[in-house]
Parts: C-alpha cells; sequence; structure tokens
C-alpha cells in the first residue's frame, strides 16, 4: 500500500513547494504557457504569435474561439492545459494571495510562544513552593474539567 502512494506523495510535495514559492508558481505558469503554444504551433500548424496568443487565452479560460484545434493531439494538448490551470495552477495562486492577505500580526511569534510557555511554567513552581510553605494543596489547574454529574 505505501508503494502506491508513494507518487502521490511526491506529487504533493511538489505542489505544496509549488504554491509556497511565488517565483516557482510564475515560472511553471509561464513554462505552460509557452510549452502549450509550440506545442500548438506544430500540431495546428499556426504562427508563433497565433500559438502563443491562443495558450494565453485557453490558460485564462477566456477562450474568445478565434483559434481552436482541430487536431486529436491539439484538443488533448488544450484538455491538459484547461484542466491543470483550473485545477492546479489558479487555486495555487489564489491560495498564495489569500495566505498573504489573512497573516493575524498580532499572533505571537514562536520564540514567544516559547518566553509564554517557560514563564508560566516558572509562576507555576513559584506557586507550588507557596502552596508547600503554607501547607496548602495546590489544585492541578491543567486537568481538564469534570463532567458534570447529571450525565
Amino acid at each position: 500500500m505505501r508503494v502506491l502512494l508513494t507518487p502521490f506523495r511526491a506529487i504533493y510535495r511538489g505542489l505544496v513547494r509549488l504554491a509556497n514559492s511565488p517565483r516557482n508558481l510564475i515560472l511553471s505558469y509561464l513554462l505552460l504557457i509557452v510549452t502549450c503554444s509550440v506545442l500548438y504551433h506544430f500540431f495546428e500548424e499556426e504562427s508563433y504569435g497565433d500559438a502563443l496568443w491562443w495558450a494565453v487565452v485557453t490558460a485564462s479560460t477566456v477562450g474568445y474561439g478565434d483559434f481552436s484545434p482541430e487536431t486529436l493531439q491539439g484538443r488533448f494538448m488544450a484538455a491538459l492545459l484547461i484542466s491543470v490551470m483550473v485545477l492546479i495552477v489558479v487555486p495555487l495562486i489564489t491560495a498564495h494571495f489569500a495566505s498573504k492577505l489573512i497573516v493575524d500580526h498580532d499572533a505571537f511569534q514562536h520564540e514567544e510562544q516559547e518566553e509564554l510557555k517557560n514563564n508560566l511554567r516558572h509562576v507555576r513552581r513559584l506557586l507550588e513552593e507557596l502552596a508547600a510553605r503554607e501547607g496548602v494543596t495546590a489544585v492541578d489547574s491543567a486537568d481538564p474539567p469534570s463532567a458534570p454529574s447529571d450525565r
């Protein structure tokens, strides 16, 4: 079973790496456009300019209809280009920009969280020492609350 999942894990790691790098994301988009336009040029025997125009219009899912593939290879490549753009590239671009817009600037940084945890440990030790000195049994506040008795 693990052997069957290995390719999917590799694909997932690649997508995560792609999504977390705007430069790689833009380069992959451009590479996809250039590759598909060159293939369109050869499959459909159109000029490079028209092929590039077709690739951009198709990838953006605008689809003006001024150019469309007639050959089986061209149609297959168009379906692949549209699928990759709609299912992978556009969602990754959207997710990347959304994650940048939804950053909580008030959130604690890792170092601040560690400092707070250390301070809480210190305060807890002091409370335990004080309770031991006064002969009071300290209730452990870290224990989860008990369930209500009516259940």
